[in-house]
């Protein structure tokens, strides 16, 4: 019997596509993308990730395995203080102050994601919002092993570049993996479709991430 995370990697193939090819991630590489772009995506980046790793912890509230709720937990720290550390050192070479960040209106896209991840645990359940957290870690996780052997000439790029294709973050990547698989055996179809779904919707609001800072999205 197929894993879950199997079908849904299946199913989101042509979103990922999308996002290994878009001209944010080719331009990242090659250097060329504009630094006011990548400034735009790390103010919305940051607050999406505040919240992403919020949602571990309210995730873990929720989950009764000892295992998954270590996991979660250690996840919100995690990405309290690994990815604030490396954010931080983005921010200061590319001097966004904190008045900048206070000034900055978060965005269509990424408002309508964190919504989106929020709504799967409120009004769904702890194993959709799980699903919907998984995208995150595996595109990330693809994208920094699909660029580290080009790498980039830039070196705030090829430092984002080399943060998800880290032993930490894989070892990170395939925990989730395993997570959302065990809760899907544990799930009946009709919320093993739910939960493919919102793994789907992530990976289409994963998709116009790039889309959003690339054109600067605006309200």
């Amino acid at each position: 019997m197929a894993k879950i995370t199997d079908t849904m990697h299946k199913q989101s193939e042509p979103l990922w596509e999308s996002s290994f090819n878009h001209p944010f991630i080719k331009q990242l590489s090659a250097g060329s993308l504009p630094q006011q772009t990548f400034r735009y995506y790390l103010k919305q980046d940051r607050y999406y990730l505040e919240n992403f790793a919020a949602l571990h912890a309210k995730i873990a509230d929720q989950m009764d395995d000892p295992d998954i709720k270590q996991f979660l937990y250690a996840g919100t720290q995690g990405f309290n203080d690994s990815e604030k550390e490396v954010r931080t050192a983005f921010f200061q070479e590319l001097n966004i102050t904190q008045q900048e960040i206070n000034q900055t209106e978060i965005a269509p896209n990424a408002y309508s994601y964190v919504t989106h991840m929020y709504h799967e645990l409120n009004e769904g359940t702890p194993s959709r919002a799980a699903a919907a957290l998984l995208p995150c870690y595996w595109l990330y996780n693809e994208i920094g092993k699909l660029l580290i052997k080009a790498g980039s000439p830039i070196k705030v790029y090829q430092q984002f570049i080399e943060t998800y294709d880290s032993k930490a973050f894989t070892n990170a990547t395939a925990k989730m993996i395993q997570i959302v698989d065990q809760l899907g055996n544990e799930a009946d179809a009709e919320e093993q479709e739910q939960m493919q779904t919102a793994f789907l919707r992530s990976s289409y609001f994963e998709l116009h991430f790039w889309e959003m800072a690339y054109r600067h999205e605006m309200w």
